[in-house]
């Protein structure tokens, strides 16, 4: 397993505009085809090119695992076709007023912690679309739950804004080892500036050695 530097439109907030698993990545439409391809590479995983309610904004607006993808109502039904068609995986729309819920949501395929602002309102569909149990619960006084935890099936980096409690919960609900990580230089919100999954870590390129090291640790890199 490897951690690689990188930038997505000049930004090392990657997180905002990719969302991947253990198979596939997600990338917008447009993106070079030779670096949504190094992307692919780095994860390996194959790259597919999406939009979800006309954005590039992947990261927040879908929450995602080896078992399926939800996305938000405003989500059209060509973006979901395409997606689906690409991942070979269960796709639905959430049910819910919110729309990044992948900044309410994280999720391995072990479980899934959610934000209290969901009022416990995705927990079903978290069972049937990515087939694993919720556990809602803010993080360092955030109801940005998913903004606040970047997970894998072999770790999850939380922000270091998180309790020791609220750490411990985390690994509880994912089932697997997490620590307190930043990224970018100390950005506390895991999410915006990692893609990772069980084989390899991708940052931002403003993330410093004693962050990677931190990762390395927690993602088993």
């Amino acid at each position: 397993m490897a951690i690689y530097r990188y930038t997505f439109y000049k930004s090392p907030n990657i997180g905002i505009f990719v969302k991947a698993n253990d198979s596939v990545v997600l990338v917008p439409h447009g993106f070079a085809e030779t670096k949504g391809e190094k992307l692919a590479e780095y994860l390996q995983v194959r790259e597919a090119h999406a939009s979800i309610a006309g954005t590039r904004l992947l990261g927040p607006m879908s929450v995602m695992n080896n078992n399926g993808i939800l996305l938000p109502s405003i989500a059209s039904d060509e973006e979901m076709e395409s997606i689906r068609q690409a991942t070979q995986l269960k796709v639905e729309r959430a049910n819910s007023k919110f729309t990044a819920i992948g900044n309410l949501v994280a999720a391995n395929d072990n479980g899934a912690v959610a934000s209290p602002l969901l009022k416990g309102e995705l927990d079903h569909q978290l069972r049937d679309v990515l087939g694993v149990p919720a556990h809602t619960m803010a993080i360092g006084g955030f109801v940005q739950t998913g903004s606040m935890i970047t997970a894998t099936n072999v770790g999850a980096g939380v922000t270091p804004r998180a309790t020791e409690e609220e750490v411990r919960m985390v690994s509880e609900v994912l089932q697997v080892p997490a620590e307190p990580v930043t990224v970018n230089g100390g950005m506390p919100f895991p999410s915006s500036g990692i893609v990772a999954n069980s084989k390899s870590v991708i940052v931002g390129t403003l993330t410093s050695g004693p962050e990677l090291i931190m990762m390395s640790r927690v993602f088993q890199a």
